[in-house]
């Protein structure tokens, strides 16, 4: 059983800085693409960011790009995602997503996945 475990969130002023963790457990965590989706109050799920198994290539939404770094260390079996210049229309809670084998980054970018996290909350002030 695959088991996600969010941390890093919390509350920001809006250019601030936040850097969320996941740590992955229950298979081959290098094995897998890995992402980080979101959710705001009353709008569905949103893809933010996605990775590949080796952390060679990465996916952002558009809106994210140029100020997000998803990136993971395959040794420790984390997903990190670096959030700078953050603006109240980041206000959300952000997933840790694995999807199942096979899957590709573009599977994530469509919304795909098999197993999430339990959700931090990220709340950027204006």
């Amino acid at each position: 059983q695959v088991q996600l475990v969010e941390s890093g969130g919390g509350l920001v002023q809006a250019g601030g800085s936040l850097r969320l963790s996941c740590a992955a457990s229950g298979r081959t965590f290098s094995s897998y693409v890995m992402g980080w989706f979101r959710q705001a109050p009353g709008k569905e799920r949103e893809f933010v960011a996605a990775i590949s198994e080796s952390g060679g290539s990465t996916a952002y939404r558009v809106s994210v790009k140029g100020r997000f770094t998803i990136s993971r260390d395959n040794a420790k079996n984390t997903v990190f995602l670096q959030m700078n210049n953050l603006k109240p229309e980041d206000t959300a809670v952000y997933y840790c997503a694995a999807p199942s084998a096979g899957s590709t980054i573009a599977t994530m970018v469509r919304g795909v996945s098999a197993y999430w996290g339990q959700g931090t909350q990220v709340t950027v002030s204006s």
